[in-house]
C-alpha cells in the first residue's frame, strides 16, 4: 500500500484518541488519585498514543518511519530540558542540605507577617523571574524558600504554591530573557520588545487583579502562629548550622541570573557552590544523609554529598513535619517527571506525525468570523494542544502556524497572535498534570498539580482577559488593506 501524506484525517477520527486519553487518565485518577503520576498517566498516554498510531498506519497507511522521525525531533527537542530537570534535583537537594532554604525559612518567618505573606510570595517570584527569564529557575530556588516560610506561617501549601506559580509565570511571559516569548514573537514573526510592550494590556491588568486576591485573602487571616513559628525556628537552629553566609549561594546564582547565564550553567554551577557551602557549613547533616551521624570523616562528608545531589535525603529535627518539609528527592526525585515527560512527548509526536492535531485545530478555525471568535479559537487551541501533547512549545508553533494566516487574511496584527499565544499556551501549560511545566513544578514543590490549580490566578485569568480584550476591542487596530493584500500576494 501507498503512504498517503497529503490527506487529514476526518475530525471525528482525529478525536478518537484524545477521548481514549481523557477516559484512560479519568481512570487512572480515580484509581490511585495523587499516585497516578507514578505510572498510571504515562500508562495512558503511551496506550493514547497506541490508538493514534494504530488508526493512522491501519486508515491513512501512515509508515512507522514517519512516527519515528517525529519521535525523534522531538525528544531532541527536550533533550535540554530533561537536563535542566536533572539540575533542578541537584539545586533543590544541595540548597536544602547546606542550609540555605532553612537560613532563608528561619529569619523570613520572623520578617515576613502572615497577611501579607502570599502578596510578597507572589512579587518576588514575579521579580526574579523577569530577571531570570526561567519560571523553572525561580521556582526550583526561591519558590522552595517560600513555600517552607509559608509552611512555617501556617499558610495553605496550595495558597503558596498558587502564589509562587503565579508571580514566576508573569516574569516568565513578560521577560525578554524567556524562551517562550522569545518562541511566541519569532514563530509570528513579530518584534520581541513590540511584542512584550503589546502583552502589558492584558498582562498587567491580570497581575493586577492576582495580588490583589492575594492581598485581600491574607487580610482575611487570623490565625495565631507565633508557637508554630518559634517550633520551626527552634527545630531549624537545633539542626541546621543558620548562618548569613550560606546566603552566598543565592547572591551567586543572582549574579549569573543577572549576567544572562542559560539556565542550565545557573543551575549546575549554583547546585555546585551549594555544595562546597554544605561542606563548610552542614558536614554534620551530610554526615547524617550519609547514615554516619556522629562521623566527621571526609568519607562520609563527600559520600553524604553525592546523595544530596541524586536523592533522597532524609534529616531528622525532632518535629515531623519539618522533617517533611527538609526533605528532598534530588535527581532521584525528578525520574517520574522525565518518565511522564517522555511519555507526554510520545502522545504528542503521534499526533503530529498523525496530522490529527491539524485536522481537529482547522475544523476549529473554520468557526473564526469576528476579532473576539479568532481570539478565542487560538486561545481554546493552546488550552487544548497543551492538554494533548503536554508541551507549551509544541502548543505555541503549533497554533501559530495553524493561525498565522487566518490573522493575516481578516486584517489584525501578527501581534495580537503572538499575544494570544502566550496568554494561553505559556501560562496554562503549567495547569496540565502530564504536561512538563504541570509535573515539573508540583514536582520540585511538591503539591498535586490539581491541588494548586484552583489558587494560580494569573495563569486561569490570562486567557479569559485575552477574550475580554479582544471582546471590547481595546488596542487592537486591523491592518490597513494594502497590507493585507502585500501578504496574501506573498
Amino acid at each position: 500500500m501507498k503512504e498517503n501524506n497529503t490527506q487529514l484525517p476526518h475530525p471525528l477520527i482525529a478525536f478518537i484518541p484524545v477521548i481514549v486519553l481523557i477516559c484512560l487518565l479519568i481512570c487512572s485518577i480515580v484509581m490511585f488519585g495523587s499516585d497516578s503520576l507514578e505510572g498510571g498517566s504515562q500508562i495512558a498516554l503511551l496506550f493514547s498514543s497506541a490508538v493514534c498510531i494504530a488508526i493512522s498506519m491501519i486508515v491513512y497507511r501512515r509508515s512507522w518511519t514517519a512516527f519515528e522521525e517525529q519521535l525523534s525531533f522531538t525528544l531532541g527537542s527536550i533533550s535540554v530540558t530533561l537536563y535542566i530537570l536533572l539540575a533542578v534535583g541537584m539545586v533543590a537537594g544541595s540548597w536544602m542540605i547546606s542550609g540555605v532554604v532553612p537560613t532563608i525559612i528561619y529569619y523570613g518567618v520572623q520578617i515576613i507577617s502572615p497577611r501579607f505573606f502570599l502578596v510578597s510570595a507572589c512579587t518576588i517570584c514575579a521579580i526574579v523571574s523577569l530577571l531570570s527569564g526561567s519560571s523553572w529557575t525561580t521556582i526550583a530556588t526561591i519558590g522552595v524558600a517560600l513555600l517552607g516560610i509559608g509552611n512555617a506561617l501556617g499558610i495553605d501549601q496550595a495558597w503558596t504554591a498558587g502564589a509562587i506559580i503565579s508571580g514566576a509565570y508573569f516574569g516568565d511571559k513578560m521577560s525578554p530573557l524567556s524562551d517562550t516569548t522569545i518562541l511566541a514573537s519569532s514563530v509570528t514573526r513579530t518584534d520581541l520588545f513590540e511584542h512584550i510592550r503589546y502583552m502589558m494590556y492584558t498582562t498587567v491588568p491580570t497581575f493586577t487583579i492576582t495580588l490583589i486576591i492575594f492581598f485581600v485573602s491574607g487580610l482575611s487571616s487570623t490565625s495565631d502562629v507565633s508557637l508554630q513559628v518559634a517550633q520551626y525556628t527552634e527545630g531549624l537552629s537545633n539542626t541546621f548550622n543558620i548562618s548569613l553566609w550560606t546566603l552566598i549561594v543565592p547572591v551567586f546564582t543572582g549574579v549569573l541570573i543577572a549576567r544572562r547565564i542559560s539556565s542550565t550553567i545557573t543551575l549546575f554551577l549554583s547546585s555546585v557552590i551549594a555544595g562546597i557551602t554544605a561542606i563548610i557549613f552542614q558536614p554534620h547533616i551530610l554526615c547524617e544523609v550519609a547514615g554516619d551521624a556522629g562521623s566527621n570523616s571526609l568519607y562520609s562528608i563527600f559520600r553524604g554529598l553525592l546523595i544530596t545531589y541524586y536523592g533522597p535525603t532524609a534529616v531528622e529535627t525532632g518535629i515531623a513535619s519539618l522533617n517533611e518539609l527538609v526533605s528532598t528527592g534530588g535527581m532521584a526525585g525528578m525520574l517520574n517527571t522525565i518518565w511522564l515527560i517522555i511519555s507526554a512527548m510520545f502522545y504528542g509526536s503521534a499526533m503530529v506525525a498523525s496530522r490529527m492535531i491539524i485536522s481537529i485545530t482547522k475544523l476549529i478555525t473554520r468557526m473564526t468570523n469576528s476579532c473576539f471568535s479568532l481570539v478565542s479559537s487560538t486561545v481554546g487551541t493552546c488550552i487544548f494542544l497543551n492538554i494533548s501533547t503536554g508541551d507549551q512549545f509544541i502548543s505555541i508553533v503549533l497554533s501559530a502556524n495553524i493561525f498565522r494566516d487566518s490573522y493575516k487574511q481578516k486584517g489584525f496584527e501578527s501581534r495580537l497572535l503572538s499575544r494570544t499565544t502566550e496568554d494561553a499556551a505559556t501560562v496554562t501549560s503549567v495547569l496540565i498534570p502530564w504536561s512538563t511545566c504541570g509535573m515539573t513544578q508540583s514536582t520540585v514543590l511538591g503539591v498535586p498539580t490539581l491541588v494548586y490549580l484552583p489558587y494560580c490566578f494569573f495563569n486561569l485569568l490570562s486567557p479569559l482577559m485575552s477574550m475580554l480584550v479582544a471582546a471590547i476591542g481595546w488596542k487592537i487596530k486591523k491592518l490597513p488593506v494594502s497590507d493585507v493584500e502585500s501578504d496574501s500576494i506573498e
